[in-house]
């Protein structure tokens, strides 16, 4: 009987040489035009998303839609190594996948929803299992990290401006504190940084990929606990599915953690599918690669991705100006004041 279905949400290659691979069956063409329907339109979603960051309204001026296109291009670019790393192993190891299925979603924030790929069956061991979920994240932060990098490097640097706080705020990670503290080489805690979009693309770039490896059920974090620890990975998952609601009833909590611990629980499930060899272990190079996304996930990890602050700001304050507050606050600033005309919303560089 074939095994059903799965979807990966929203590496390397294997040490061991893989079965052969089938013949690759055409993909339909009513499914070729599909994905590039839907990245066509993701593409359109995510650039008036850029665009309205920078203050600009493309729908009312649609010559200012280029303003976003750095960002749309590098969190395109971050989505679409993710599935591709997946797509690839997947390929490597003998089983038919389908291209990526872009989401786009309102252009308001970041104009997507993510990417998905769909496999026609699962991994037969443990070894194919940890090669495909770990290659989406590792791919994706390939482009993540110097995105972050590079776009850190073009951000400006203010003054701090004390007692002013902006209405909604993007949490923030050990490592883009490390790298922000690296490629500025300031004290954070002195100044403020005006985000490039390059480096706000990076940013969810990170984002994407610690959702992705949380360690349940069929997450690609799901993937790989299952595919180091066997049937111990259920402890793990229920675990984290506990740290995710206590983490929503913290002061301060976001509430989009009981919605994820919600849908884990009741759409993509706690507990991970065996492999039809679940008892063959990792050998010693997959299990170093498993801890290393281990590392890369608690790296990522923002226990308050978003804040919505209630106090108000000063009208005379820059409107989207992102900043990039100091390990004590760790807290990325967007204000939503409005600008004076006088005053560059990417910077003057």
């Amino acid at each position: 009987m074939n095994p059903p279905n799965h979807e990966t949400v929203p590496p390397f290659p294997s040490v061991l040489r893989p079965p052969p691979l089938p013949a690759a069956a055409k993909a339909p063409r009513k499914s070729l035009w599909l994905h590039g329907l839907l990245f066509i339109a993701t593409a359109l979603t995510t650039t008036a998303a850029g665009a309205f960051q920078q203050g600009a309204n493309p729908f009312t001026d649609p010559q200012s839609l280029a303003l976003g296109v750095p960002f749309s291009f590098t969190l395109l670019l971050i989505l679409f190594c993710h599935e591709m790393g997946h797509y690839s192993l997947a390929r490597w190891h003998g089983i038919q996948t389908t291209l990526p299925y872009f989401i786009p979603g309102p252009p308001f924030l970041i104009g997507t929803f993510g990417a998905f790929i769909k496999m026609n069956g699962m991994p037969r061991n443990r070894a194919a299992l940890f090669d495909v979920g770990a290659a989406g994240p590792w791919a994706g932060m390939v482009i993540a990290l110097p995105a972050v990098a590079i776009g850190l490097s073009w951000s400006e640097i203010l003054p701090r401006q004390i007692g002013a706080e902006a209405p909604f705020a993007l949490g923030t990670s050990f490592l883009f504190d490390l790298m922000g503290t690296l490629v500025l080489g300031v004290d954070l805690d002195e100044v403020d940084v005006m985000l490039h979009p390059v480096a706000v693309a990076g940013w969810f770039g990170f984002f994407v990929t610690f959702l992705n490896l949380l360690p349940v059920g069929q997450l690609d974090g799901g993937h790989v606990a299952y595919a180091l620890l066997g049937d111990r990975h259920r402890l793990v998952s229920r675990g984290f599915l506990v740290v995710l609601i206590s983490l929503y009833f913290l002061p301060g909590g976001w509430n989009g953690w009981l919605l994820w611990a919600l849908l884990l629980f009741f759409v993509l499930r706690v507990d991970h599918p065996d492999t039809v060899d679940r008892d063959t272990p990792l050998d010693r190079k997959r299990r170093a690669l498993a801890w290393a996304t281990v590392v890369i996930f608690f790296a990522t990890f923002m226990p308050v991705p978003f804040v919505i602050n209630e106090t108000p700001t000063s009208p005379a304050e820059p409107r989207y100006e992102r900043r990039y507050r100091g390990p004590q606050e760790k807290l990325l600033e967007v204000q939503l004041a409005p600008r004076p005309a006088s005053r560059s919303i990417m910077g003057d560089r």
